[in-house]
């Protein structure tokens, strides 16, 4: 009984001595010691309440202090965390270790997330609990312009290009066919009656050269022609006399070496040979031993193949871009490999009414006649602007059909949609005639997204002016009251 205050008294001095070693920081504790700081409350904001909101997040809001049933107050929003809740690349920045960014500006309304023409002055949702858009000051500006924030920019993944000068070339193709040149074909005919008395060893499909004789002709009108011409010369007939008597050979049509061989040997043929009229492939031979020709009677028909015409027939939205001395390469169908180059002679005036067509020739040398008529070719007109001109790209431009425009980067992200008149294409580009100037930027890719936002933004301005009118039924804003 005398031990137990000893014992109580020892008790209560060990536990002392543990309490004070586990608050001691020994020197071998491998834990290092949290000294606990006392919390601070954060600074209050200093920045003008944009709005208020029902503090359990419910699509409620006021413009002015308000609370809600069982008097809790409405929670107040600042212009830093509207910005924040809108803009996903502010929400991106404010998590990262950077320095805060301005404020993009004053909001002025708010927008219907699916581009309905509905607004409001104050944040709502649109039925299926969407927000709606934020509207700042400087986005609807009345330049023609829309504003795009640099996140927008990047998703839709626009792009830019410099306008600039160049020349344009573009590639039509058509099909075609090789013709004879009808300035290259000739006919031998007599101008008077007469006989065939032989025809020279050549047949149809043969090359003749100029002067090669093709038959002998015999015809009285001839041989009278000939003794009035003999008899001028043997009676020393000079002047008219002698010049008359040699025009009515002419007027035959007598050979020149015919004539030349009466005046050296005085001696008049029965039968004079008749030579060919030019280099060339007989298509037609008539005349045949024996037989009787009368005046404008086609004994033989011999064309030249050494220079063909090549037939195209271009579609009709083409025809403009051809014009005549165009360059253009043949491939023949039959000749793999080989192609000839000529230029386009001639357009014709007509179009063929069934296949909305236009005929143009080109003139092409066909020096070894690899060439023949009725062939199947391929041909290629180039065509294009020899000089420099303003192009873009193909794809910067916005065609409706009866409106051509494009947009223009003015920088900031601000993008401006301006009418154009378009010219010429080839090679992915297109030539702009007119409202463009040289330097100036346009939107290459994702042009038709901010068209439709310059679109949605035209509309939703409209919109809201309409709403501004005095009288006028301010739907949004009776509707975020409630």
């Amino acid at each position: 009984m005398k031990r137990a205050p000893t014992v109580v008294v020892l008790a209560a001095a060990l536990a002392a001595g543990m309490a004070w070693l586990w608050m001691a920081e020994p020197a071998w504790s491998p834990l290092p010691r949290t000294t606990a700081q006392p919390m601070q409350a954060a600074p209050a904001s200093t920045e003008a309440a944009l709005y208020y909101r029902d503090p359990d997040n419910k699509p409620l809001y006021s413009l002015e202090p308000s609370s809600t049933p069982d008097g809790r107050a409405y929670r107040a929003v600042t212009q830093s965390e509207e910005s924040l809740n809108f803009d996903p690349n502010q929400q991106d920045a404010a998590m990262a270790p950077a320095p805060a960014a301005m404020p993009p500006g004053k909001i002025k309304y708010y927008r219907n997330p699916m581009g309905l023409p509905d607004t409001s002055p104050v944040p709502k949702k649109d039925s299926m609990g969407m927000d709606y858009i934020p509207v700042y000051e400087g986005d609807d500006s009345d330049d023609g312009t829309v504003k795009l924030s640099p996140g927008k920019i990047q998703r839709t993944g626009a792009k830019s290009e410099r306008v600039v000068r160049q020349p344009i070339s573009s590639v039509i193709r058509a099909p075609g066919t090789v013709q004879e040149d009808e300035r290259r074909i000739s006919v031998v005919a007599l101008r008077f009656e007469g006989f065939v008395e032989s025809v020279a060893n050549v047949t149809t499909g043969e090359h003749v050269h100029k002067g090669q004789p093709l038959m002998n002709v015999y015809s009285p009108a001839l041989s009278s022609a000939a003794a009035e011409y003999l008899s001028a010369i043997n009676a020393g007939a000079s002047g008219k006399e002698l010049k008359g008597a040699r025009r009515r050979l002419e007027n035959l049509a007598t050979p020149e070496q015919a004539i030349k061989e009466l005046e050296r040997t005085r001696d008049i043929s029965l039968s004079i040979p008749w030579p060919a009229p030019q280099d060339g492939e007989i298509l037609e031979r008539n005349a045949v031993n024996g037989m009787r020709a009368g005046p404008g009677d086609v004994l033989f028909r011999i064309a030249d193949h050494r220079l063909v015409w090549v037939l195209i027939d271009v579609a009709e939205r083409d025809l403009p871009q051809v014009v005549v001395g165009t360059k253009v390469t043949v491939r023949p169908r039959a000749l793999t490999g080989q192609t000839f180059v000529g230029a386009v002679a001639l357009i014709y005036p007509h179009l063929n009414a069934q296949t909305r067509t236009a005929r143009i020739r080109v003139e092409v040398p066909n020096p070894d006649e690899a060439l023949r008529p009725e062939m199947y070719v391929d041909a290629a007109i180039e065509t294009g602007t020899p000089a420099p001109v303003i192009v873009v790209p193909e794809n910067a431009v916005l065609d409706s059909g009866t409106r051509q425009a494009v947009l223009i980067d003015k920088g900031q992200g601000r993008f401006e949609p301006r009418d154009v008149k378009l010219g010429r294409r080839g090679g992915g580009y297109v030539e702009i005639a007119e409202g463009l100037a040289e330097g100036e930027a346009v939107v290459t890719s994702a042009n038709f997204l901010i068209d439709a936002e310059s679109n949605l933004k035209a509309a939703l301005k409209g919109f809201a002016d309409a709403n501004n009118t005095p009288g006028a039924d301010r739907a949004g804003g009776t509707e975020a009251r409630k």
